[in-house]
């Protein structure tokens, strides 16, 4: 059996920054590479596993793509990553690649460093971790807290934190980034790029390789092939966490929260939709994804909502003897009033 190592990529990013478009994308131009997806979601419903199986890629076929839907690859690497990995080595013909794709709220850091586990250490190598930002997110501030109203509640509490979770989070994905892509630029004046350039730079130490995209669209070239071998740098690359909790405490996702909203058909999509996004803007929602169910179409509609950013389009036909209806992840802040969301969103259908 041949033992050279499987070059494994790591794609991660926060929620919305394109990372299952770009693979989508990958997948069309990989020269003949036989490609196995491990999918990672935050939630109970997976949506990015239906969109890649839905690609027709002849080397990355449906038995190629494994979901993890059950909580963040992060917290899970032993009960889940591990033996997932596992079971892909054992067998018959192995993937001359493999790609994961990392819930936007995970850390990248505990994912690299399991690639030094001695089963998995001695047959892949972590080829390079690609980190995607959402361009436009990024100079509407949505990664950034107002730094000087933060301190002014600082000098009335001093025990308040001066970054919020989602700025963190950002930063630590950058932080363990070999690849940073700016994505969505399409989205984005010149001045405006530059300005989201600058900011992403101030906020890793270590200098990664940063390139623009739009709609996800880099060649398999600049994504496969790095050949960094993470797995042993990864030590350089601690999160927030990490260096704030060096005693061994365990790492969560409790200042997010996610929820399932299941509906019948939606007779006026455009409608839906626009109410969607209201409902988004009001109650901060960061991230909305799933399928709807539009009476007398054949294909399914999906929506994709970043913020107030609202993506809707029809992506499939209903397979035979599928069950049609609406499903919408909802994911934010731990704070998000859930019943309110969730009622609001009822109330459309």
């Amino acid at each position: 059996m041949n033992q050279q190592k499987i070059p494994a990529t790591v794609i991660t990013g926060f929620l919305g920054a394109g990372k299952t478009t770009m693979i989508r994308n990958l997948l069309s131009n990989t020269n003949g590479k036989k490609i196995a997806l491990i999918i990672n979601e935050f939630g109970d419903l997976g949506v990015d596993g239906e969109v890649l199986r839905g690609c027709g890629a002849e080397n990355c076929t449906e038995d190629d793509i494994i979901e993890l839907t059950n909580g963040c690859i992060c917290c899970t690497v032993a009960d889940d990553f591990i033996p997932t990995m596992t079971k892909l080595l054992e067998r018959e013909q192995r993937p001359d690649h493999i790609v994961i794709e990392t819930s936007g709220l995970a850390l990248p850091q505990p994912l690299v460093a399991a690639f030094n586990w001695p089963d998995i250490r001695t047959q892949v190598t972590v080829d390079g971790v690609v980190t995607v930002v959402d361009s436009a997110a990024v100079a509407a501030g949505r990664f950034a807290d107002d730094h000087d109203a933060v301190e002014a509640r600082r000098v009335e509490d001093e025990s308040l934190d001066h970054e919020s979770p989602i700025e963190e989070l950002f930063e630590d994905q950058l932080t363990c980034a070999d690849l940073i892509v700016l994505n969505k630029t399409d989205l984005l004046d010149a001045a405006g790029l530059g300005r989201v350039r600058d900011e992403v730079a101030s906020r890793v130490a270590r200098k990664p390789v940063m390139i623009e995209a739009r709609n996800g669209e880099v060649p398999a070239s600049v994504l496969l092939g790095l050949g960094v071998g993470t797995e042993d740098d990864v030590v350089n690359r601690k999160s927030h966490h990490e260096l704030e909790h060096q005693d061994g405490v365990t790492h969560d996702h409790d200042e997010f929260d996610s929820f399932v909203v299941e509906l019948g058909p939606v007779a006026d999509p455009a409608a839906f939709v626009g109410a969607l996004k209201s409902i988004i803007g009001q109650h901060d929602v960061l991230r909305l994804k799933g399928f709807v169910d539009v009476p007398g179409k054949p294909m399914r509609l999906q929506v994709q909502a970043v913020g107030t950013r609202v993506d809707h389009y029809f992506d499939r036909a209903w397979a035979p003897g599928e069950a049609r209806g609406t499903r919408l992840v909802v994911i934010g802040l731990h704070e998000m009033d859930e019943a309110a969301v969730r009622k609001a969103i009822e109330a459309l259908a």
